[in-house]
């Protein structure tokens, strides 16, 4: 799924069919507006294409009889002609109206489903596929509705219904005109159906390119900082540049392949048509024909032939915009892998203890990252998870917040299985504090409200204030009605994270879940976010991961994972007198991170002097001394602790 934006894969018939389905669904779904609004505008039709010539070919018919035209004989015909075409005007206000109304309501409603759609993905998804071109594909696929349902009506059924009429009357002055006509409409269809088939292909491409150009705006813009850092405005200019070269050729491909193989062969098969109108109406018409035939036959032929030449534009018009759709609806041929119950359990927990019992998973397309995991966390309980980078840490409180589902075994939840809860009362439970924390381009007293948005501003503040978001948010501009920008590039690191602690306190949630919340903070404001940390955690569950190895030493227990396995469980005092994998990481950290390579331990003697003035060359940069991480009333490792922290 995610190789499509990268490829530009061009969306299948089955997501075409689905495209077209849904649109379909939509209009039924507003049929009482859009029956008149398909209908009215064909009627309309009707009275200027036919009813209206029909009239002037009488006039011509009588003005060529002997007897002449005088005003008095013409009248009837003259105010039949304007009283036709004023109700066929009348007739197309009311199915613009109408169909005015179909529009908007439609696009409004597939805006809504689109991001419906989107919000049941599960978290997989978002990382296979370009936000911008998310953006791109669930907007055109409400937009473009508007464009299906203006062809649908004045194309397609503006043409078709009128070509019936016309059909009927034709037939009353002489049926070899109506199989003439039938007969080259048929033609000109059979031969340009392969043509228009092929240029199918073409316009997917384009779209495909349209696609690339859009998910790489998108991805360099939300990149900026990073693009401007490395130097790199040229080349992603010159990348931009490729990619819209390589649009610009595909779509006059697609425009030229119209222009010079399908009109190419329609716009002659029009010609013929007209004449033959002409050769039959003067052949077989008979004396009984006369003027009033010959100028029905030819108007007449005129208005179907003109259906022939539109015939690859409407086509054209449909292929565009179900083509956009179907980029769309192709992401929903899969269905999302995490869906509630069909019959979810009340939310009904006995604490707020979390278990994992005998977990297997795996990425898809990777190896397992646990098999049969055992991990039992008493409700009230302060967790620490440490080890090596992959090591399955993350993917743990993932788990626990069902962004994917298992392979095998159980998450309990205050003994409640989490698969049988819905989505939403499980994430109640929780207040989750990631490493790279998501601002929303809004105001800073809006990101921390999101937690909660019926808290008032009283709760905002003291959540702020406990976070240390105060300290700095009284320095902006506007306070805390700051826009904080796309993603929070107005704030640093460190700020972002405080935001995000206030969220998470605001939030007031059983059970807390850190990633690294404190990585991106300095020593000073470490000590201090800890500080409300340790606050938080008091009465709830509480599981934490962590590289710097410091800031969870005074937890209630810490967990050692590797390699998906739990290779060590104990308190920080228990587990360096143990001396295992613990103590090795703990001897191994330098400036606060784990070591890259764990069997360094093998060549620890090899690389000590090295190693030595590193951590010299630390200490002389920072002077300062963190001091213990646990709460003050808390015994704890404070002596490790400290010295790991004088980085």
């Amino acid at each position: 799924m995610g190789q499509q934006d990268v490829q530009g894969k061009t969306p299948g018939r089955g997501a075409v069919v689905l495209a077209l389905r849904r649109y379909v669904r939509e209009l039924f779904r507003l049929r009482r507006l859009a029956l008149p609004a398909l209908l009215l505008p064909a009627v309309g039709n009707i009275g200027i294409r036919y009813v209206a010539p029909l009239l002037i070919a009488k006039l011509a018919g009588r003005a060529a009889d002997g007897d002449g035209l005088t005003l008095a004989s013409a009248l009837p015909y003259v105010l039949g002609f304007g009283v036709a075409l004023l109700l066929a005007e009348a007739l197309w206000r009311v199915g613009q109206h109408c169909l005015n109304r179909v529009d908007a309501l439609g696009m409004e409603h597939l805006y809504v489903i689109g991001m419906d759609e989107l919000f049941a993905r599960d978290a997989a998804f978002f990382h296979d596929n370009f936000a911008g071109s998310l953006t791109k594909r669930v907007l055109s696929f409400g937009r473009r509705f508007e464009d299906f349902v203006d062809t649908v009506t004045y194309r397609i059924v503006g043409s078709l219904v009128p070509l019936v009429f016309g059909a009927v009357v034709l037939w009353r002055y002489e049926p070899l005109l109506v199989a003439g006509l039938l007969l080259m409409i048929g033609l000109t269809v059979a031969g340009a159906t392969p043509l228009i088939r092929r240029r199918q292909q073409l316009v997917n491409d384009r779209e495909a390119a349209i696609a690339r150009v859009s998910g790489h705006v998108a991805d360099s813009l939300m990149n900026m900082e990073t693009i401007r850092a490395f130097a790199a405005e040229r080349r992603e200019a010159d990348e931009h540049r490729r990619r819209v070269a390589e649009s610009r050729r595909l779509t006059l491909r697609s425009w030229d392949y119209g222009n010079l193989r399908v009109d190419t062969l329609v716009a002659p098969m029009s010609v013929l048509t007209n004449v033959l109108g002409l050769v039959v109406a003067i052949a077989f018409g008979g004396p009984g024909l006369g003027v009033e035939g010959i100028v029905v036959a030819f108007t007449y032929y005129s208005n179907a032939t003109q259906i022939m030449f539109e015939f690859n534009q409407i086509y054209r018009r449909l292929e565009s915009s179900m083509t956009e759709a179907a980029q769309f609806t192709e992401l929903l041929l899969d269905p999302p892998t995490v869906l509630d119950p069909a019959e979810p359990e009340p939310l009904a927990p006995k604490d707020t203890g979390v278990r994992f019992e005998a977990v297997t998973f795996a990425h898809a397309g990777a190896g397992p990252i646990f098999q049969g995991l055992d991990l039992d966390v008493p409700g009230g309980a302060r967790i620490g998870l440490v080890g090596r980078s992959g090591g399955g840490k993350t993917t743990l409180t993932r788990l626990l917040l069902r962004m994917a589902d298992l392979d095998a075994g159980r998450v309990l939840v205050g003994g409640q299985d989490i698969s049988r809860l819905r989505q939403s009362d499980l994430r109640s439970l929780i207040a989750y504090v990631p490493q790279d924390p998501a601002m929303f381009h809004r105001s800073l007293r809006e990101n921390i409200a999101f937690a909660r948005p019926g808290a008032t501003d009283a709760e905002i503040r003291a959540a702020a204030e406990a976070a240390h978001v105060t300290e700095f948010a009284e320095q902006l501009l506007d306070g805390f009605d700051t826009l904080v920008g796309e993603r929070g590039v107005k704030l640093s690191g460190g700020q972002r994270q405080r935001v995000a602690l206030a969220r998470a306190l605001l939030r007031d949630a059983p059970i807390l879940l850190l990633d690294e919340a404190t990585s991106a903070l300095d020593s000073e404001s470490e000590l201090l976010v800890q500080d409300a940390l340790w606050r938080l955690m008091e009465g709830r569950t509480a599981l934490v991961v962590a590289h710097r190895l410091s800031t969870v030493a005074g937890m209630d227990r810490l967990v050692v994972l590797d390699h998906g396995r739990v290779v060590e469980q104990g308190t920080h005092t228990e587990l360096l007198a143990a001396g295992g994998a613990y103590a090795r990481l703990w001897q191994h950290q330098s400036g606060g991170f784990l070591a890259e390579d764990e069997n360094e331990n093998e060549n620890q003697n090899e690389n000590q002097n090295e190693k030595q003035n590193e951590h010299a060359y630390e200490q002389q940069r920072e002077q300062e001394d963190t001091g213990p991480t646990g709460p003050p009333a808390r015994p704890g490792p404070s002596e490790a602790s400290a010295a790991l922290d004088r980085r």
